[in-house]
């Protein structure tokens, strides 16, 4: 207790300062952070800057000696600088906060209600038609999926589900009404046999979904490997991603480079994944060009060592292959967007079943009486869709309600090196 009042003390004394350039850099827009190094400060920055839709195209990360200082190069979804006067100040006052340091709440077990939605967590076995299932019990229970994540990974499958109470629009409140839901979903998750992993957990609202879809992932051990194959398909070895993981003897630190496809929220799903298996990143570097990202972090152990056996080093390279595996945007993306109302989601993907497709990952939303679903999906062996089948699903569905969303790589082009990556090179070096 008195070490925490200690440490509340030091950041009241030396409270984190933001500063937002948009005239450093030519591309992009420079945040720096400057801040008492606390555990999992990284991870929080990252993930306010992912919540933001911002795409991260450089960074350089430092916090050694107790304090935090990093600086990240930041453009918006067509490569533009952050011009938003609101947006600049949601970040510089959201990061400078008093209350951007409160701890978040632990998760309970079973299947809890919020103020205005209840939130369900599930875990197990892949397996076509999963998601139709859960839909169908969710309808036939008179639950309306107000918004959900489901993530498939290496034959593993979790989601994030929120629902509400078809007749009040709110929470589910009876406990005896929970506790079927409960089952019946439990159930669904059991026909794969996969009894001891079928769970539903609870999750606060203030738990941040695309963090519990990881840990759920992780702890579910979707990282280990299944004889080089998934869900029957072979696994193509020139698209996985270029990790090495070697210790810095000099400097004590783990050294982790890895080099891969870039995409959105790729620093955070690395970034998190590290957070959760209690490695502390002291030391970084990011960059990213059209297609590719490389990034280098020193870490050690949350109990102050480098990784110490080879077993260690190969789970760590397997995890972080998952993390960056599971968001991967595998299959054709279907927009779904229609009026809704309990038992839409149920309809939708029951068509999906129905002609064949397994839906690799799905992010569903409703605001304002709409509902905009968005799938990436692939026939039951992992192969592309075909037209006419599309053609087909679309008529079922109704006009303008299915759309193929276009795979437009708005990224920006490479940047050229600073003068800091310069500066990082130089001081890293002696640990090659």
């Amino acid at each position: 207790m008195m070490e925490d009042e200690y440490e509340k003390l030091i950041r009241r004394l030396n409270p984190p300062r933001v500063v937002i350039d948009n005239n450093v850099c030519e591309d992009a827009t420079v945040i720096q952070v400057d801040s008492v190094n606390k555990n999992g400060i990284l991870l929080q920055v990252v993930q306010l800057l992912t919540d933001m839709n911002l795409l991260i195209t450089k960074a350089y990360i430092s916090s050694d000696g107790g304090w935090f200082m990093d600086v990240f190069h930041v453009v918006d979804y067509h490569g533009k600088k952050i011009r938003d006067k609101d947006v600049i100040d949601y970040i510089k006052k959201s990061i400078e906060s008093d209350t951007w340091f409160t701890p978040s709440l632990r998760e309970s077990v079973g299947v809890m209600p919020t103020e205005d939605h209840t939130s369900i967590e599930l875990t197990g076995a892949d397996r076509p038609g999963l998601l139709s299932d859960v839909c169908a019990v969710l309808a036939d229970l008179h639950c309306n999926v107000v918004n959900a994540e489901i993530w498939t990974h290496n034959a593993r499958a979790a989601a994030v589900v929120n629902v509400t109470d078809e007749s009040t629009s709110h929470a589910i409140e009876d406990p005896k009404r929970l506790w079927t839901i409960k089952k019946l979903l439990s159930n669904v998750l059991k026909e794969n046999g996969d009894v001891e992993k079928a769970k539903i957990l609870s999750l606060p609202v203030i738990t941040h979904r695309d963090r519990r879809l990881h840990k759920l992932m992780f702890e579910d051990r979707d990282y280990e490997k299944l004889d080089g194959t998934e869900d029957g398909r072979v696994e193509d070895k020139n698209s996985r991603p270029d990790i090495t993981v070697i210790n810095c003897v000099q400097k004590d630190y783990t050294v982790i480079t890895m080099r891969s496809k870039d995409r959105p929220k790729l620093l955070f799903d690395i970034v998190c994944t590290l957070t959760d298996m209690q490695y502390v990143v002291f030391h970084g570097m990011v960059t990213t060009g059209s297609t590719e990202a490389y990034q280098e972090f020193y870490i050690r152990h949350a109990d102050g060592f480098p990784i110490s056996s080879e077993a260690e080093r190969d789970r760590v390279i397997q995890c972080l292959e998952a993390a960056i595996a599971r968001r991967a945007s595998e299959g054709l993306e279907l927009l779904v967007c229609a009026e809704d109302r309990v038992g839409l989601l149920s309809d939708i993907t029951r068509v999906f079943r129905e002609y064949g497709l397994t839906i690799r990952r799905a992010e569903i939303s409703t605001k304002s009486g709409k509902a905009k679903d968005t799938f990436f999906v692939t026939d039951v062996e992992g192969n592309p869709v075909g037209q006419r089948t599309i053609d087909s699903i679309a008529q079922q569905v109704g006009p303008n309600v299915l759309q193929v969303k276009q795979d437009l790589d708005l990224r920006p082009k490479p940047h050229h090196e600073t003068a800091m990556g310069f500066f990082l090179g130089n001081f890293f070096r002696y640990c090659r």
